[in-house]
């Protein structure tokens, strides 16, 4: 069951509260699982909203392309806050933020940017426990969380940390398995709501995490693994994310329509698009 938003929502003006945005959030992840679908800008933001999703986030990689740069840490903080500002402010459902490793050297820093992101109106987020060149020592990473904690009180916003284990496998002769919930146990010591392991795809892995890890696990589809989210969902995981691949199939679309007009000047690549009055109505507040 992905879960839908009701009608009212689809109104930016019925927003409520940043607390019974978090406190709708954070109930999503007691359910039996739900879709949390990744906007780049305020326009993907609006039509993921009226398609009925409870909740959104955001995704940095998607962020990075609509500006033309890659992925990883191209954009600098205000410009990310910026972006994730404009996608708050243009729906009513809870938006989490994706702030990659926290936009900060320091613990302090990443708590900073977890105030800030809450400034603007987010009500969760995700921490990466990455960097360039490898994983955070164990002890640094959950200080990084535990600041991010004390910067937003639970309750108030839902944090989600990430560890980038399995991405980073192929780096280390540790064992990976163990490692991911030895991270995920202190990372809910340290505050976390959720834990989010992306780059898992082995079902009975998954299966396994989801019962070792003390808090909601959190995924990603379409990245590494394209095993949908009802399946994912029967494997206990609670939370389906998929990062940046909204992002790429609109942009996939956009290269074929290119390529058409391109090659043949042909307008194929229109049948099934929205109209543009319909369009106009979507947008209409």
């Amino acid at each position: 069951m992905v879960g839908r938003a009701s009608e009212a929502d689809d109104d930016p003006v019925t927003t409520g509260t940043a607390n019974d945005k978090a406190t709708t959030l954070l109930e999503l992840h007691a359910g039996p699982g739900f879709v949390l679908p990744n906007a780049w800008d305020a326009g993907s933001a609006r039509i993921l909203e009226q398609v009925g999703f409870p909740a959104i986030a955001t995704t940095s990689a998607g962020i990075a392309w609509a500006q033309g740069v890659p992925d990883g840490g191209a954009m600098d903080r205000d410009t990310m806050l910026d972006h994730i500002g404009r996608i708050v402010a243009a729906v009513g459902v809870p938006v989490s933020a994706d702030l990659e490793a926290g936009y900060g050297e320091t613990a302090a820093e990443v708590g900073e940017t977890v105030a800030l992101a809450a400034a603007v109106g987010a009500v969760g987020a995700n921490i990466e426990d990455a960097r360039p060149g490898g994983l955070y020592d164990l002890d640094e990473a959950v200080d990084r969380i535990a600041a991010a904690r004390a910067a937003a009180p639970r309750g108030a916003f839902v944090l989600n940390a990430r560890t980038d284990t399995y991405f980073a496998a192929a780096s280390t002769s540790a064992d990976v398995f163990d490692e991911t919930v030895e991270r995920a146990v202190r990372y809910v010591e340290a505050g976390a709501d959720c834990v989010f392991v992306p780059g898992v795809v082995e079902e009975d892995t998954i299966r396994r995490l989801a019962a070792a890890v003390p808090a909601p696990l959190n995924v990603v589809a379409g990245l590494a693994s394209t095993t949908d989210a009802p399946t994912l969902f029967s494997l206990g995981v609670k939370r389906v994310s998929l990062g940046g691949s909204l992002a790429r199939a609109s942009l996939s679309m956009l290269e074929r329509a290119g390529r058409e007009l391109l090659d043949s000047g042909t307008l194929g690549f229109l049948d099934g698009a929205i109209g543009y009055a319909d369009l106009q109505k979507r947008f209409d507040r």
